[in-house]
């Protein structure tokens, strides 16, 4: 991004800008302001949004020790964790600019309304510079649009729908991330080494933009090594009882069940299909199979002895090697007394990102922020190199392909790393048609006041 489009975009806002849907508070459009929520003490106020209730708490606990821990090492307590190992070195434990970074916090529900409540108090009531956090691509895709409209820059936490970055992307969203196409891409030739291309797939989805998009990637990817969809069959969020749901499959003729499912839905979809027992079948000659396209350490532990043998996908995992995991599960470990998982991970890695595009760019306008994340190339956080794209402000690195372990020894080995994915197969082109095609657009950075 040129000086003369941080310029355009940094200092000017249109009124199609401000949204139709989001009720400005006087700092929105305070002359005296140049940029919403300009931290002018000593001190800066993030906000971090997680599902603290609903299918997905647990995974929104662990998102925010993570938040917190990040607050801790940016402010200089504790030992540093991956500031120690990020390739940029602009971070120095004095806070952001020399400003204390403070927290709110807020509860999503893993419901979009619910969430932009949320977020909506905290630019308004608690006037943060930024918003962290989710754990649904709906909640995700709701309050990106709300920060769009605000001029505050939203940092996704887990959301795997391509279209967070697809359809759906905004100037003042950035992701860290994977997505649904990239677990299709991992997963493909791993299933056809296991499975053979000769297969019948069954998918349960749960219906909403991720569910949607997670089953379209990898009805793509399985068809693309010969794989034939038999159904796709789309399922509430938090219906507790798949039953109904998963007695079809039975007669459908399908030798693999695809649970496009997160958190406590996985669980108990998997749970009952496994009751069901799918597993135990042979059908078209062929041992039955189940396949949980996005994996969670949580979820994995959730599902106990049903998820042996299992492949997935994953952003992260706290078993990888590298320095940079190291550091950041020795902090999380003796805070905490576990190891992270990877929402936790993209949540931690997040808030220190923006810390240091704040840093890098010497200013809190959520237009310099993002004039120094696009196409910022580092290293040091846990996923070896990784771009982060400026033309759709989606993170590219390196895949996990994992694996529901035979024989764990702790309810945190739950799972194993199967394959690291290279980044190269994962990638693709800014306009690829599952990403909205030509007609995704980014819009223009909105600094709000």
């Amino acid at each position: 991004m040129s000086n003369s489009r941080f310029t355009r975009r940094g200092l000017l806002k249109t009124s199609a800008a401000m949204g139709a849907g989001l009720a400005m508070p006087t700092i929105f459009t305070s002359a005296a302001s140049a940029f919403t929520n300009d931290p002018t003490g000593s001190t800066v106020k993030i906000g971090f949004n997680v599902p603290q209730t609903g299918p997905y708490a647990d995974e929104g606990l662990d998102e925010l020790r993570a938040q917190e821990l990040a607050v801790a090492h940016i402010n200089g307590e504790g030992d540093g964790g991956m500031l120690n190992t990020f390739s940029s070195k602009a971070l120095d434990g004095t806070g952001i600019l020399g400003k204390k970074v403070e927290f709110v916090t807020g509860d999503t529900q893993t419901k979009s309304d619910a969430a932009r409540a949320s977020a909506k108090s905290m630019i308004e009531k608690d006037q943060v510079v930024m918003i962290n956090g989710g754990s649904s691509s709906g909640v995700a895709i709701a309050v990106q649009g709300l920060c769009q409209e605000a001029g505050i820059i939203f940092m996704a936490g887990l959301t795997h729908s391509n279209d967070t970055t697809g359809k759906d992307r905004k100037a003042n969203g950035f992701r860290h991330f994977f997505n649904a196409y990239m677990s299709g891409a991992a997963l493909a030739p791993v299933l056809k080494n296991a499975y053979g291309s000769d297969r019948r797939a069954y998918h349960l989805t749960a219906d909403y933009t991720w569910g949607w998009t997670q089953e379209e990637s990898l009805v793509a990817s399985t068809e693309g090594i010969g794989w034939e969809t038999v159904n796709t069959v789309k399922t509430p969020v938090g219906a507790g009882d798949f039953s109904s749901y998963i007695a079809p499959v039975l007669s459908s003729g399908a030798d693999v069940l695809v649970l496009n499912h997160y958190g406590g839905d996985m669980i108990n979809s998997l749970t009952q299909a496994v009751q069901f027992g799918l597993r135990d079948k042979m059908v078209n000659g062929k041992q039955f199979e189940i396949v949980v396209p996005l994996y969670s350490e949580l979820m994995a532990a959730g599902a106990g002895e049903n998820i042996k043998g299992v492949y997935g996908s994953m952003n992260w995992n706290w078993q990888l090697t590298d320095e940079g995991t190291a550091a950041f599960v020795k902090s999380f470990g003796e805070k905490y007394g576990r190891p992270p998982s990877n929402s936790a991970h993209t949540c931690y890695v997040q808030t220190l990102l923006y810390a240091d595009a704040v840093t890098r760019g010497g200013s809190f306008n959520p237009c310099s922020v993002g004039e120094a994340l696009e196409d910022f190339e580092f290293d040091g956080l846990g996923n070896g190199p990784t771009l982060y794209r400026g033309a759709d402000h989606q993170c590219f690195k390196d895949v996990l392909v994992m694996k529901g372990a035979e024989n764990p020894t702790n309810q945190y080995d739950t799972l194993e790393v199967v394959e690291i994915t290279p980044r190269a197969q994962v990638e693709y082109p800014s306009n690829h048609p599952m990403f909205g095609g030509d007609e995704a657009s980014l819009g223009t950075c909105n600094p709000g006041a």
